[in-house]
């Protein structure tokens, strides 16, 4: 490995003593009577978390087990980039990167980390954190400017000569710009979900499906879609009340991980209570909130300021739809990438490496072993 060096997960007391004092003195604004989830995170629910995290939640076992595996940071074009890097223990492993979203992190794949480094068809898995997210380097880049930089971790940083790449949400993202723009390098990849329509396509090219699609987008992004309106565009105004407060910063991204979903399975679609901590954790101990909202802004310039459309690529790729999920047809994904395997999964939705990590570890597994 090249320009890379260890690197642990270690919070000081003085930080976990803060947040309690934050936790235990949260001004509580209110809700209305009968509300419950309709006009967001629901009060009621919230209010049992905050006391579940002050008295029950261990950060020190759960920061153990973040350690469990091995994590670096390299410094990848002057960026700092932490990582994990699990070498599969099968005869010839495949490398693959796996690109998280908002608002999760690198941690949405530590429950398939054994289930894909095992066996004879094994991966050396490389999962790094988004610069601007958890602990990499705060600094918030496009989606492509991160698509380069993980090209240069795989191939400079690593020495890998070609590699494979998955990621669902905002890693969708750069995993397309990946195989678009190195698709000598990228052996193949898998996406859970290939962007949406936004008013820029010609109707007159869609399928009946696609339009039915692009329909249910609109009355979505209507509904549920506030977060990324007001992270396009006032994402500093948002991070000054979600990095003071931490039952703010778990009220908005509950909020989300919530949307589209029945309010019942919100801490499922999350792994677990536990796994729900976690995640928010990594943001309030490395105050990244600000600088991973403001990726949404940094995509939304680029778009705005004349980004030629990413040349759909001739990398194989493969797509699950978590039912979940926004239900696209195979067709929208083929204006995108080189679509050679189209499933629609049983069970699972948003953060499937989290919720049915063995379904998903299968799926990648059974992918990217078909590939020849």
């Amino acid at each position: 490995m090249k320009n890379v060096t260890e690197f642990r997960v270690s919070v000081s007391p003085e930080v976990l003593n803060d947040l309690k004092s934050r936790l235990q003195n949260t001004r509580w604004p209110g809700e209305a009577d009968g509300s419950g989830w309709h006009f967001g995170t629901s009060e009621a629910y919230l209010k049992e978390l905050v006391k579940y995290w002050l008295t029950q939640y261990d950060w020190r076992k759960q920061e153990a087990a973040l350690n469990q595996y091995p994590q670096y940071i390299a410094d990848v074009n002057g960026v700092k980039v932490h990582f994990q890097y699990i070498k599969g223990k099968g005869k010839n492993p495949k490398p693959l990167i796996l690109t998280h979203g908002w608002p999760d992190s690198y941690y949405r794949f530590h429950k398939i980390i054994p289930l894909l480094t095992e066996g004879e068809q094994s991966f050396d898995l490389i999962i790094p954190s988004i610069p601007g997210f958890g602990f990499s380097e705060k600094a918030s880049m496009s989606s492509r400017q991160v698509a380069d930089l993980w090209k240069v971790l795989m191939t400079e940083n690593l020495g890998y000569l070609k590699f494979y790449a998955a990621g669902g949400d905002m890693g969708m993202n750069v995993v397309k710009a990946l195989a678009s723009n190195y698709p000598d390098q990228v052996t193949g990849i898998h996406l859970t979900d290939a962007g949406y329509p936004m008013g820029q396509e010609d109707p007159a090219t869609m399928t009946e499906a696609e339009k039915q699609f692009a329909q249910f987008v609109q009355q979505w992004w209507y509904s549920e879609g506030a977060y990324a309106m007001v992270q396009s565009t006032k994402p500093q105004s948002l991070a000054y009340g979600l990095n003071d407060s931490p039952a703010g910063l778990a009220a908005w991204m509950l909020s989300f991980g919530n949307a589209g979903a029945p309010y019942e399975i919100i801490e499922q679609a999350f792994g677990g209570r536990d796994e729900l901590l976690t995640n928010v954790m990594i943001y309030w101990v490395t105050q990244t909130i600000a600088t991973s909202v403001r990726m949404y802004k940094t995509d939304a310039l680029a778009l705005w300021g004349g980004e030629k459309p990413l040349q759909k690529t001739r990398v194989p790729a493969g797509i699950a739809v978590f039912p979940r999920e926004a239900q696209f047809p195979r067709e929208w994904a083929e204006r995108f990438v080189h679509v050679v395997s189209f499933r629609n999964m049983k069970e699972g939705g948003h953060f499937a490496a989290l919720e049915v990590p063995e379904a998903f570890a299968d799926e990648l597994r059974t992918f990217f072993y078909s590939l020849k």
